[in-house]
């Protein structure tokens, strides 16, 4: 025991001393640390314990026709999101909230691993009232829920325009690491396909936010300020809803595409491919089943094929041969016997008929493959690649839609760099009549021939008019020219169109494609996909597989338009040049249509006009495509037209088609 007496030694009060300093020092590092190198985190931590950060989406843009007709609109859902911005744990909450969604406790998780540090979860997407109840009715239990109104796309039906529209989705895992996405969070919506993906910085648009005061529940007190959200622009296409109208019910039933463009501009009128898909399937979220049918379905209802289809054109390559054979002063004078085939090589080439001594315009308006064979033989590889890739085939044209394939020109270059081997003789006489390894698109063909008859000018096609475009979209062309001139002989421009306009004509090979008073010019294609031998072995009436082709126009010189129609299993072309022939029709009736109405002076206008597309059922239960005009009462002239046509059947229907 330390006596009263005993002093402390100096040693131990200086240690005591010492301990107290570094107590203080410890405090105000503390404090010093919290109140400025920390003041910035905590200063945000209080914020959102008083201040609440709700997004206002912004609409996409509407789609329209060439002239003005809504094609796509967007129609008001709800939406579940979950906030980050309260001090609770939301780990917590989880089972809670899924079974009040409808919704497993294992997706809700997911949801949060995906979202990383996002203050923002979309949870789920189009919510019903039930589950829009639950949200409102629990908000002093769960203040972390909220809702948002999502403006959805509404598109046509029964996949009308669907592969040139496209469809929006969430934005995925994969597309955030890629830097064109940089600036997107998971849960934004944004093009996938189509114009919805290529123009998808216009239709997009700017989100705004709702920012309010929450107490510590977070229950709403007050409100700071709105930042509203910036609609996306519309954006006009070059289709023409009637002509579209009449391209998808000339291709109902069958599987193949469609595209009709105006080759004096380059603009697309009509874009159909089948089998095709529903858009308004991607509009909130496609189940992984869905996906996975569409994706493994043999007929390939995802791609567009107008597009994307590289196949062997068949005799329609035959105006690209005769182009080369004119061009190279081979052709004019030349004079084949055609006895149902020729002999090259040692092989024997079949023709499908005896046309006898053909000369160029015969050979065109019967298709007569000797001729062909002859000509190829004498043009070669080297001139025949050099002609058709100047005209456009073997590359993009550069339209404004995504993945695009380029088909194929073959030649020696082309053999030996592919597959390491030399280019035999025997297979340039394939190529003479659009087979072997000759493939292209239906745009390709279109835009090659339309090219051909407009005196050589080929002009890009394009399915968005370019005026008000941001500069980066002109600058992604920039290696697709606007237009690019081919020197074609006069005379052997009149020589090619008028054999295209006795093709359809008594004695041509789409003579039962004939319209009356109307200057229409073409050619039938085939080419096989499975030998006729082998069909014949398997027990098939005819050659299983080939692809039916035409590519049309009017008038045969200079047209107004150009149709090219690709058939799957199309009979020698005959079944794509009646389909090309009413997509025709339907230009030629328009224009003399708007004549008509021009003659007759200007119309007064109803007082409430709306437009757009809808489907009606016949009699025998099958589904068509109708534009046209509606005299609406101003009670309905705020729906999205397609929740509005339905109930449309009493009211005056002005239809353009």
């Amino acid at each position: 025991m330390i006596g009263r007496d005993d002093k402390v030694s100096s040693g131990k009060i200086t240690a005591v001393q010492y301990l107290i300093l570094a107590m203080f020092l410890l405090l105000a590092w503390g404090l010093w640390r919290l109140q400025v190198l920390g003041s910035q985190q905590w200063e945000l931590a209080a914020e959102r314990n008083r201040i609440r950060t709700v997004p206002i989406l912004a609409p996409r843009g509407k789609i329209l026709d060439r002239e003005g007709r809504v094609i796509v609109d967007n129609y008001p859902s709800f939406s579940a999101l979950l906030l980050r911005d309260q001090a609770r744990n939301l780990g917590a909450d989880v089972e809670r909230i899924a079974n009040g969604l409808d919704m497993t406790p294992a997706e809700v998780r997911e949801h949060l691993r995906r979202a990383g540090n996002q203050p923002q979860i979309l949870l789920k997407d189009d919510i019903t009232p039930d589950e829009l109840a639950f949200v409102e009715s629990h908000k002093n239990e769960l203040p972390e829920l909220e809702t948002v109104v999502v403006h959805r796309r509404l598109y046509p039906r029964n996949g009308f325009l669907a592969h040139l529209i496209g469809y929006v989705g969430e934005v995925s895992e994969e597309m955030l690491d890629n830097p064109k996405y940089e600036f997107f969070q998971p849960g934004d919506v944004v093009g996938k396909s189509g114009v919805e993906q290529y123009y998808n910085d216009i239709l997009m648009g700017q989100n705004g936010y709702r920012r309010v005061v929450v107490n510590s529940r977070g229950k709403e007190l007050g409100q700071l300020a709105d930042q509203p959200a910036t609609p996306g622009k519309p954006l006009k296409l070059t289709i023409d809803l009637d002509l579209q109208i009449a391209a998808e019910e000339a291709l109902e039933g069958k599987n193949g595409a469609i595209v009709a463009l105006d080759p004096r501009s380059g603009e697309v009128l009509a874009m159909a491919s089948r089998p095709s898909f529903d858009p308004n399937d991607f509009a909130v979220r496609i189940s992984p089943q869905e996906w996975a049918q569409l994706v493994n379905d043999p007929g390939k209802p995802m791609l567009n094929k107008a597009i994307q289809a590289q196949l062997a054109p068949g005799s329609t390559f035959k105006i690209v041969m005769a182009t080369a054979g004119l061009q190279e002063g081979i052709a004019q004078d030349m004079v084949v016997n055609c006895p149902g085939g020729k002999t090259f090589y040692g092989h024997f080439y079949k023709c499908h008929a005896v046309h006898g001594n053909v000369e160029i315009h015969r050979a065109i308006v019967q298709s007569c493959d000797s001729f062909f064979y002859t000509l190829a033989e004498r043009l070669g590889i080297e001139r025949i690649a050099r002609y058709a890739t100047a005209l456009g085939l073997g590359q993009k044209t550069g339209i404004d839609l995504p993945n695009e394939a380029s088909g194929v020109i073959p030649s020696e270059e082309w053999k030996i760099r592919n597959f390491k081997q030399k280019w035999y003789a025997g297979e340039t006489i394939s190529v003479g009549i659009g087979q072997g390894a000759v493939t292209v698109t239906p745009i390709q063909l279109a835009h090659t021939v339309g090219g051909i008859a407009s005196d050589g000018v080929l002009r890009r096609p394009h399915v968005a008019f370019p005026d008000g475009l941001p500069p980066h979209y002109k600058e992604a062309l920039a290696g697709y020219p606007e237009e690019v001139r081919v020197s074609i002989d006069p005379t052997n421009w009149e020589i090619i169109t008028d054999a295209m306009a006795d093709v359809t004509n008594p004695g041509g090979t789409a003579a039962a494609s004939h319209l009356e008073g109307i200057d229409f010019a073409g050619k039938t294609g085939s080419a096989q996909t499975m030998s006729n031998e082998l069909a014949r072995k398997l027990g098939h009436a005819h050659s299983v597989g080939d692809t039916g082709w035409f590519v049309g126009m009017t008038p045969r010189r200079d047209p107004e338009i150009v149709v090219a129609a690709m058939v799957e299993e199309g009979e020698h072309g005959t079944v794509a040049a009646h389909l090309a022939a009413q997509v025709i029709k339907a230009y030629v009736e328009k224009q003399r249509r708007r004549q008509l109405k021009v003659a007759r002076g200007p119309q007064h206008p109803p007082a409430f006009e709306m437009t757009g597309v809808w489907s009606v059922s016949g009699e025998d239960g099958r589904e068509t495509f109708q534009a046209g005009r509606f005299r609406l009462p101003l009670g309905l002239h705020h729906l999205p037209l397609a929740l509005a046509a339905p109930g449309l059947d009493a009211l005056k229907q002005e239809t353009s088609h």
